[in-house]
C-alpha cells in the first residue's frame, strides 16, 4: 500500500519523490569527467559503519590514490563532520573527495570502486554515492528519498532522456543494494499505477 502526496509518496516509512519516477537520468561519464567527485560545498556522506571498512581497508585503497588525497587521510582520516555534523568523506582543499584519481582520459575515478572491481576489497563503494543523483535524507519518522537536480548532470538528464530510462530504473543496483529487491520491486508497481493514471487522462 503507498500513499500519494503533492510530489511524494508514502510507502512504509519512506517518502518518495515523484522525481524518481518522472525524471530521466543515466551518467554520461565522457561528457562531465565525474565532476559530482569534485564540485560540491561537502565529502561524499558516510554511514558509520562505512568509516570503519574504509579505515580498515586503507592498506588495499591507497595503491589507487592520488598522493594528495593518502596526505589529507594520513593527516586527518577518511573522514569529518560536516555543517549538518553529519559523516561526510574527507576532501583535498575543499574540492576534491580524498579518495579520486584521474584516468588515462583525466575523468575522476573512486579509488575505493577501483579496488573492489580489482578483487581488493568487497565493499563497492560508499551507498551515498552508489545511489547519487538520489539523496537520502532521515527524518524522525521516515526516509525521504529525493532526486537531487544538479546543472553539472544535465549531460546525464539528457542521455536518460534519449535513452528513456527513469532514475530508479538507471539506479536499480544501488537501490537494491540498499534497501532491498522487494523495495525495488515496489517501486516497479508505484511506476506501474502511475504511468496506468497518466493514460487514463
Amino acid at each position: 500500500m503507498f500513499y500519494t502526496f503533492v510530489n511524494m509518496i508514502e510507502v512504509d516509512d519512506k517518502l518518495l519523490s515523484l522525481d524518481l519516477f518522472e525524471k530521466k537520468f543515466v551518467c554520461n561519464l565522457s561528457a562531465c569527467k565525474g565532476i559530482c567527485c569534485i564540485e560540491g560545498d561537502a565529502g561524499a556522506p558516510l554511514e558509520m559503519e562505512e568509516i570503519d571498512i574504509l579505515e580498515e581497508s586503507l592498506d588495499v585503497i591507497k595503491p589507487y590514490m592520488q598522493q594528495e588525497g593518502i596526505e589529507v587521510i594520513e593527516e586527518q582520516g577518511v573522514f569529518y563532520m560536516d555543517e549538518d555534523n553529519e559523516p561526510v568523506t574527507s576532501l583535498v582543499n575543499n574540492g576534491a573527495c580524498a579518495f579520486v584519481y584521474f584516468d588515462e582520459n583525466n575523468s575522476t575515478k573512486c579509488s575505493i570502486e577501483k579496488a573492489h572491481s580489482e578483487g581488493k576489497l568487497d565493499f563497492k563503494k560508499p551507498i551515498s554515492c552508489h545511489l547519487y543523483p538520489i539523496r537520502v535524507t532521515k527524518l524522525r519518522n521516515y526516509e525521504a528519498i529525493n532526486f537531487h537536480q544538479w546543472d553539472i548532470c544535465s549531460d546525464a538528464c539528457t542521455l536518460g532522456t534519449e535513452l528513456n530510462v527513469k532514475v530508479y530504473k538507471f539506479l536499480k543496483e544501488p537501490i537494491t543494494r540498499k534497501w532491498g529487491e522487494r523495495f525495488f520491486t515496489e517501486l516497479s508497481q508505484i511506476d506501474n499505477e502511475i504511468e496506468k493514471e497518466k493514460s487514463k487522462k
